[in-house]
């Protein structure tokens, strides 16, 4: 993403604005704003048939992806669940590369061989989505091992859901990375309604934050509608981490607009709920926060969503001309071919 914003040193008015700098508002926003724009268009080449088989967006849920990358480090690792786009444009995959990887294209993040669900990206300590629910919580904790284990104050921020949060890998996890105090930050973006289903229906338990409890794991819940809340509970988790005092769980609040995937109704809910949710847009009133405590103009917002709206065409346009791979590069890059003299 190319976007840039004008220098501006002006404080701001209101004073719940005065703990971030124009900088952080304006990477959020820009940040938000990319990840909205990119799930449109991804909608849009779908009904098109440019990209096929599974696809879940992550209209809504910008906030958390904008919080989450200010508040930890570049060599801080992620892992998530499949509805990952935004956190990976979050964290710094192009949006071209990500664009062609839902194409199929041999440009794409993982040389169209992953597809919706699977980005990855080494330089990006990025360790991708995964296709099957709850997969990531262990992958993340083994991570997290391999952190403790070389001696680094690295994180390993591990993703899921709220659908994911029942699965019982999430508690063998939970187990062995608070015995070992393993540097893990475990966060469930709770969109309330896992596939399809309500938390209510599924669970006795509502308060999907208190699972950790009894694991004596530090958990709370957050509001996932605004970086900010997003940011300061990360950032106080990730302190608590880094000082040696091992896991922590926090439960992100948030809420998707559109189905569990391209393939869902979501009759489930109803039209009031959705407007409800709707009413408090996370990238509408972040740019409305923005413009009435004039920490940008009106010009610079409209600056930046031509630059984001370039950038978008610029990604379908590089995906459409990219490559598909070529049949014979099926077998490449499944496995690493290593020597092992320990095992001689």
């Amino acid at each position: 993403m190319t976007t840039t914003t004008k220098k501006n040193t002006k404080t701001t008015k209101k004073s719940n604005t005065d703990s971030y700098s124009k900088k952080t508002y304006m990477t959020w926003y820009e940040t938000m704003l990319l990840i909205r724009r990119f799930e449109e268009r991804t909608l849009m080449e779908y009904g098109r048939q440019n990209i096929r088989g599974f696809c879940h967006v992550y209209i809504g849920q910008e906030a958390i992806a904008a919080g989450l990358v200010s508040a930890i480090r570049p060599e801080d690792a992620i892992v998530t669940g499949y509805r990952q786009h935004g956190i990976a444009l979050a964290r710094g995959l192009s949006a071209k590369e990500c664009m062609a990887e839902l194409w199929g294209k041999k440009t794409g993040s993982v040389k169209g061989k992953g597809g919706s669900m699977h980005f990855f990206s080494k330089e990006h300590r990025y360790f991708g989505g995964n296709g099957i629910v709850g997969a990531q919580i262990p992958i993340g904790t083994g991570i997290g091992f391999a952190e403790k284990y070389k001696g680094t104050d690295n994180l390993s921020v591990c993703m899921f859901g709220d659908g994911a949060a029942r699965q019982g890998a999430l508690y063998e996890s939970f187990n062995m990375a608070k015995t070992w105090e393993l540097p893990v930050l475990y966060i469930c973006e709770n969109n309330h309604y896992a596939m399809g289903t309500s938390v209510e229906r599924t669970s006795s338990l509502t308060d999907i934050y208190k699972v950790g409890m009894p694991f004596d794991m530090p958990s709370e819940a957050v509001d996932g509608m605004k970086p900010e809340d997003v940011h300061e509970a990360l950032e106080k988790a990730a302190k608590h981490i880094r000082a040696g005092k091992g896991p922590y769980f926090l439960e992100i609040k948030t809420y998707r607009y559109k189905g569990h995937s391209v393939s869902d109704p979501a009759k489930y809910r109803t039209k009031e709920e959705l407007k409800s949710y709707k009413d408090k847009d996370p990238v509408k009133m972040l740019e409305k926060k923005i413009l009435e405590n004039e920490i940008a103009s009106e010009e610079e917002i409209k600056s930046i969503k031509d630059d984001i709206k370039e950038t978008i065409e610029e990604a379908v346009k590089f995906a459409e001309e990219s490559p598909f791979p070529d049949p014979s590069e099926l077998y490449e890059d499944n496995y690493v071919e290593d020597d092992y003299p320990f095992l001689t």
